[in-house]
């Protein structure tokens, strides 16, 4: 899934523009460091923990604190800018944070590269199976690992 010869600086650029774009729109303020950590986040499209949010900050001279870049992940996951992983504590950025959507991520267990889709229906027939279990769900997040394509070439699987 991840190409070499892949603009990681062009998708930033467009995760930025999209990002202060939501924001005006939605009377949002798009601080100095909510945009930074949202740069480092689409940094590369591989999960990432919010403590080497905070180390990657302090190695650029800044002095984010944990609840710092903790209150800067809760915004952008409150504006859709990005998704929280679940089953790692980790954060990638949103491919549509100007509409709401549905999505699953496919996460490489070999490179962590995390790839967003949105097959239709999924969470509606999830929500259904659920309710006909009397369960009522109250958030949902569709989380598929595995091997990509460029790690299953690499190791001849």
């Amino acid at each position: 899934m991840a190409a070499q010869a892949h603009n990681h600086q062009h998708c930033i650029r467009n995760a930025l523009a999209s990002a202060e774009r939501v924001c005006a729109e939605r009377g949002a303020r798009l601080t100095p460091l909510r945009k930074r950590v949202l740069e480092l986040i689409w940094e590369s499209h591989e999960a990432i923990k919010a403590y080497d949010l905070l180390d990657r900050l302090g190695d650029e001279g800044g002095s984010a604190k944990p609840p710092t870049v903790y209150r800067a992940l809760e915004f952008l996951l409150a504006q859709g800018l990005i998704h929280r992983i679940e089953s790692e504590n980790a954060y990638v950025g949103c491919r549509h944070p100007e509409r709401t959507h549905e999505f699953q991520l496919l996460i490489c267990d070999d490179c962590r590269h995390v790839e967003e889709i949105s097959v239709a229906g999924v969470t509606r027939a999830l929500g259904e199976q659920a309710l006909k279990q009397g369960f009522r769900v109250s958030s949902q997040t569709v989380e598929v690992h595995g091997q990509c394509p460029d790690c299953r070439s690499a190791s001849g699987s």
